[in-house]
């Protein structure tokens, strides 16, 4: 344990007040020792801290003018209400633009898959993917 002097623990009262258990974990057995060692000293301290503290308990917070309260207000963004065309065309664009991207990979993955002379149509409805497997469907008549 590091021994405390008059002016480290003036320090500590001034920086963490009166309470010594708000102080420092590292300087609270220094200072209690220090308080068991010089109790006028220390005590007079704590006191002049005390009163610090129960000055600064006693400050409230300006309340902000009308004024500045209204100006405030008034800068802030105006808030969006609703749906917008522009939005609505922005995710739906989006939500095209993803569905052609699926469609080309279905497409292109199919045209990969498919035997040589078959066309990317009779693949597809030949052809299912089913986990990492590919499994042939029977051929189908067609109904015309």
């Amino acid at each position: 344990m590091n021994r405390m002097d008059a002016k480290r623990f003036e320090t500590l009262a001034e920086a963490h007040g009166a309470a010594i258990g708000r102080w420092p974990r590292d300087d609270q057995d220094a200072a209690f020792a220090f308080l068991a060692e010089a109790p006028e000293v220390a005590q007079a301290l704590l006191d002049d801290a005390r009163l610090l503290d129960e000055a600064l308990d006693e400050l409230r917070p300006p309340s902000p003018s009308l004024a500045l309260r209204d100006a405030i207000i008034a800068a802030a963004p105006a808030e969006s209400r609703g749906w917008s065309l522009g939005r609505w065309l922005a995710g739906a664009g989006i939500g095209a633009a993803l569905a052609a991207a699926c469609a080309a990979g279905v497409v292109i993955g199919v045209d990969i898959a498919a035997p040589s002379g078959a066309s990317s149509l009779d693949a597809v409805s030949q052809t299912v993917a089913v986990e990492d497997d590919w499994i042939a469907l029977p051929e189908m008549e067609s109904q015309s």
